[in-house]
Parts: structure tokens; sequence; C-alpha cells
């Protein structure tokens, strides 16, 4: 069966709804707010029928449908009574009128069918399964709604706003090219980030012939590894960019989304080992955003949280350089979440503390006593080779050594590994083992429910 996606006009011709039920009484609204002259013969009408009968919405005639409907010709009818006979006479009959006929109880018996409709109008998305399925186009809708921005109504009333103005600055043979210089500049990130005067600004330049439209740099929280776990806006900003800075903490699976055409550069750091100086970094995204690039800085983790990107920004706001930052979720929040192991709990914890176990100087020098508390949930980022310092160093400054710890190897990861043990085990019990970076250290009674709260198969640690 061959179908033709088609925008339709609402009011163009009458649709006349056959039926009382649920799937009928979708259809009147789904017409109504299209602006359709609706037509409705039910055996009886429902409060919200009722009221759309009152303010004039609808024609609403209380009866039982009969085989010998007249419809005015051209119209669209919609066959939604729970009697499959009828509703065929009246498909054959509505037919014979010139009308267009739905059938709700046949796919197969259709001239039209309604889509599954996103609406961020005057951007609609229409989804079918050609009627073979209304769960799955139902199912879809949900999926792809959350990945469209409501802002891309704004945007799509700019467009609009823009087209009139196009026609009349630009001869017909230059508007193809500058859709899509415009579409290709900063113009629809800068509507979905909310900035709508400079969105205006730059499309004035565009539109002037003024194509020194200054770049931007993204910084991009990309989360603890999984990418399920990135965030929409970090999602469009990574496939969208046109050159990416990126560190090791950021996994192939995320890297795999950026545009193929994109430019990639590592900039990535381990202990001792620094591929780029941070201040190279935060220099060559100045300059690559001043050429007019979107620039990503993509980050694991939160950039905020031990990721530097503080010190990263600080250079673009001096040079004017225009940012946005985009929260991840940090290490803390998702190795815990994927091990099973909440930082905090009515019963075992009602702080959190985050610290680096990875100072400026490669020196594990804590302030320990600070880090003993009752109650509280410490984590130790980057710790993983200072592990038996630390658990030492805690143990001889107060915190009970039998103290449940846990380290989280590649958290969220498809290798994850959970490590657990005591302050006084734990040197001993790492002792025989290879533990990889990226590692999480954990500690605190909120450890102990890892056995039962586990959700997440793993290796065998």
């Amino acid at each position: 069966m061959m179908t033709l996606p088609l925008v339709l006009k609402g009011n163009i011709r009458p649709f006349y709804i056959i039926g009382g039920g649920e799937v009928a009484s979708r259809k009147v609204h789904t017409l109504v707010q299209a602006g359709a002259e609706v037509r409705l013969i039910a055996p009886q009408a429902g409060v919200d029928i009722a009221r759309l009968e009152q303010r004039g919405a609808i024609q609403v005639d209380v009866r039982e449908a009969t085989a010998t409907e007249q419809f005015e010709p051209g119209s669209f009818v919609v066959l939604a009574t729970d009697q499959p006979e009828l509703n065929e006479a009246l498909a054959v009959s509505a037919r014979q009128q010139g009308c267009f006929v739905c059938r709700v109880d046949d796919n197969e018996d259709n001239d039209f069918i309604f889509p599954a409709v996103i609406d961020r109008s005057p951007v609609m998305v229409a989804i079918s399964s050609r009627g073979a399925s209304p769960a799955l186009t139902r199912h879809l809708k949900q999926r792809l709604e959350a990945y469209l921005p409501q802002e891309i109504r704004q945007l799509g009333e700019l467009v609009e706003e823009l087209r009139s103005e196009v026609k009349k600055r630009l001869e017909a043979p230059l508007r193809a090219a500058f859709w899509r210089k415009f579409m290709r500049s900063n113009v629809p990130e800068l509507i979905l980030a909310r900035q709508p005067e400079r969105a205006l600004q730059l499309s004035e330049r565009l539109l002037a012939g003024k194509d020194h439209s200054s770049g931007e740099v993204y910084l991009v929280g990309a989360g603890p590894g999984d990418p399920d776990l990135l965030t929409f806006r970090a999602l469009r900003l990574i496939q969208s960019a046109d050159v990416v800075f990126y560190d090791r903490l950021v996994g192939p699976g995320i890297m795999a989304l950026i545009a193929e055409d994109a430019e990639r550069i590592y900039v990535g750091k381990a202990m001792s080992d620094h591929a780029v100086p941070q201040e190279e970094i935060n220099q060559r995204l100045a300059d690559e955003a001043k050429k007019g690039k979107r620039v990503l800085r993509l980050k694991g983790g939160d950039p905020f949280i031990f990721g530097r990107g503080g010190e990263e920004i600080e250079l673009l706001a001096q040079y004017g350089v225009p940012f946005q930052v985009v929260p991840g979720i940090t290490a803390a929040s998702g190795c815990a979440a994927y091990a099973g192991i909440p930082l905090t709990h009515r019963d075992h914890a009602q702080s959190v503390r985050f610290v680096t176990g990875h100072l400026r100087n490669n020196t594990c020098n804590l302030p320990w006593s600070e880090l003993i508390h009752p109650n509280q949930t410490l984590v130790i980022y980057m710790g993983l080779s200072g592990i038996t310092e630390i658990c030492s160093q805690l143990i001889a400054h107060g915190m009970d050594a039998s103290t449940p710890i846990a380290l989280v190897e590649k958290g969220t990861l498809p290798d994850q590994k959970v490590h657990t043990g005591t302050l006084a085990t734990m040197p001993e019990l790492i002792e025989g083992r290879t533990i990889q970076a990226p590692t999480l250290t954990i500690i605190g009674s909120v450890v102990s429910l890892h056995g039962k709260l586990a959700w997440r198969p793993e290796l065998d640690s």
C-alpha cells in the first residue's frame, strides 16, 4: 500500500465523524485544534463534546447513524462506529458521494490516515505507520518529542518572519544560498539556547551580506561515560560542532556522535602526562571561535566539578568570546547510581562531600581532619593511585577502620566493576587486582547498601 504524506489546511473541507467512542472523540479534538469544520453523528455526546458544541466549535447530531447518511461532496468522512458492517456500508456510500474515507477499524480501507503529530507550530512533524500500528506511532511521537525542544517553535516563527524580508532584499538566485548559510550559522542554536536578541542581530548581519559571524564555544559535560546519560542540549551541540577539543574521559560511544566532518583535537590529561598544557587549551578555544567556528569543549563528567571548566571560560570572557556551559552528570552521581550506592540516605548519610585525590603538585595531601564526619559520604575523584595512603590517613585521623569503601571502576560503562571492602581491608584487597582508571572512590555507611541495591549486571570483580 502506497501512501503520500501531505499537509492539509484544516478548514479546506468539512469533516464528518461517525461514532461516539474514544477514538472518535480523539479525532474530533485533533480536527478542532486544526481549525476544521467538524460534524459529528453519534448516539451520545460526552461532556467534552458538549462543551465544544456550546462554543460553536463543532456541530453534533445525537442519534444512531444509518447506511443512508448524506455527505457534502468532496468532504472527509471518518468512520468510527463499533459496527464493522455499518462502517463498510458507509465507506461505499461516502465514496459514491465523492468523499474521502478513513475507517478506524480497517487500516486497508482508507483514503487518508491521521498521523501522530508533534506540534511546534509553525513547525509540525507527522508520524505514520500507514495505519498499521497506532501504538507504534504514539510511541515514536513520545520519543521524538523529547528530542525536539519547545524553542523549535520560536525558530520556526523567526524563519517565517524572515522569509518576506529575504524576498524583498535578495534576488531569487541568491535566496537558496542565503538559507543554507543561515541554517549553518549559529542562529538556530542561539534560538534554542533562548538568546533571541543575539539571533536577530546575527540574522541581520547575514542578510546584509556580512559573513563575519563570530564563533562560539560550547563547554559541555559528557557525563561519566554512558552516552544515554547525555543531556539533549549536549547531544545537539556535539552533533553541530565544527571543531571538538576532547579529553581522555570521553568514551568512544560519545565520540561516535560527533559529525564526521568535524575536526577532532585530543587535549586529554592524565597524571604527569598533559598532552596539551591547560593554558594552551584555553588559548586555542578562543582562537578557533574567533575564526567563526562552533567550538565544542567536551569534558568527562561535569565541566565545573574538578573539570577546570572555570579556568577555560575565564579567558573566553576576557577576550569577549561568546560561550555557553552545558552541565553533565558528574562521576559521583553517575557512578554511585549505577553501582546502587545512594550518596545520601536517611539511615546512613545526611551530607556528601566531593574532594579530589590528585592535587596540583601530584600529592594526596588532603585536609584529613575535615573529612571525618559522622553521617557523611565522602567521594574522592582521581584517588586510585593514592588509595592506600587515603585509607591510612583517614584511619589515622579518626575514621573507623571498618568504614565501608567502594572503588567504582569504569562507572556507567559496559565493563563497570565495583570493588568493596573497608578502610582496613581495601589496600590488601586491591593489591592483587588490576584496577583501571577512571575509578571513583566512595567512602561511608551508604556503601553497605551496594549488595542490596545493585541493579546493573557487572563483570566479576
